[in-house]
């Protein structure tokens, strides 16, 4: 279900959502989130989650690097432009009241139904887990439907290979709202962006920092020319006047995403299939935008390397205020269940 972006129709709906910190944001994660959560910001109460309790379900060998991370991810978050007053970036182990809402949730979800959720079987089989699954990282659609309840959120922007857990969340509100005989908690809406995901610059499915096929948010501008430079186009396009395919071409793939010129694109796609149009032309089309795009998001971030205390300042700020939310969601979720409370106890 995607969610009404009107804000006449829904007036500060709340929106979650956020990013594990295991290695720099990318292209990728610009298409499939960044661009929304810019638009949402300007018209819904948005969280993000700097989601490192959840990167440790599988880099609980590597905490440095999830921990060094949150830094990184927060540097893109605030040089691509979300503004922290207007959004809230909070870090998630620094929520408590997450943790608990997660132990609480796990009485109203079994094994086997985290074990048929497509989400988790298509990563447990791409991590080559086999049956050494993680106790945390079966359970992390526990842990997410904790963060999107704590919150409170209505809207939370995923992909569409993500849905599942929003479904799961929702099961999991149901059973508890049913439970109790009222909403303590909302159900949330799945939105999902139009444009699909973004393949890595190799042609495989997904583009993924541990695939090394992306092209990250901070790349130099040899950077970037060298991963256009090698992307994956038509095999049998051996001259430019021989006639080309457009489907399944990374390059038109990105010129798609990235290009807003919709009628130079089109043109292009139609000279390309008739022949006389070199991969080399539309490569250093494809360049000019992603170095566009790129460069002031780069040197923005530069900037804000330099001010690192700025930065954890704003991650400090947007916990502290998380915290006060996730904590009054728990406490109205124990409530409601009857859990025990000494403030409840009468002498």
């Amino acid at each position: 279900m995607q969610d009404n972006l009107n804000p006449t129709a829904s007036p500060r709906r709340t929106v979650l959502t956020g990013d594990r910190p295991t290695g720099p944001l990318h292209l990728g994660h610009y298409v499939g989130s960044l661009k929304t959560r810019l638009a949402l910001q300007e018209t819904h109460q948005q969280f993000v989650l700097v989601a490192d309790t959840q990167a440790m379900t599988d880099n609980a060998h590597d905490p440095d690097k999830v921990r060094r991370n949150v830094l990184e991810v927060a540097l893109d978050y605030l040089a691509v432009g979300i503004d922290p007053g207007k959004t809230t970036i909070a870090v998630q182990s620094a929520l408590p009241a997450l943790a608990e809402l997660t132990l609480l949730y796990m009485n109203f979800v079994t094994v086997a139904r985290l074990e048929r959720n497509p989400t988790i079987k298509e990563e447990i089989q791409a991590r080559g887990f086999g049956r050494d699954i993680p106790a945390g990282f079966l359970c992390y659609p526990v842990a997410q439907a904790a963060d999107i309840t704590g919150f409170k959120a209505h809207v939370v922007p995923v992909g569409e290979d993500q849905a599942p857990l929003i479904e799961q969340t929702n099961e999991i509100v149901r059973r508890i709202n049913r439970q109790v005989g009222r909403d303590v908690l909302p159900e949330a809406q799945a939105l999902i962006p139009t444009t699909g995901r973004l393949p890595g610059v190799d042609g495989k499915a997904k583009m993924s920092k541990s695939q090394g096929n992306s092209i990250p948010l901070s790349s130099s501008a040899d950077a970037i020319r060298e991963s256009v430079r090698s992307m994956y186009t038509d095999p049998n396009h051996l001259r430019a006047s021989d006639p080309g395919t457009v489907e399944g071409n990374m390059v038109f793939t990105y010129l798609d995403a990235f290009d807003e010129d919709r009628a130079t694109v089109e043109r292009l796609k139609a000279e390309y299939r008739a022949g006389g149009l070199g991969d080399m032309v539309v490569k250093r089309r494809l360049e000019e935008q992603l170095q566009a795009l790129i460069a002031p998001i780069r040197e923005r971030r530069e900037q804000l390397a330099r001010e690192p205390g700025y930065v954890f300042d704003v991650l400090r700020a947007g916990t502290q205020r998380a915290q006060a939310v996730t904590q009054g969601t728990l406490d109205d979720v124990r409530a409601a269940l009857g859990t025990f409370s000494f403030d409840a106890v009468t002498r």
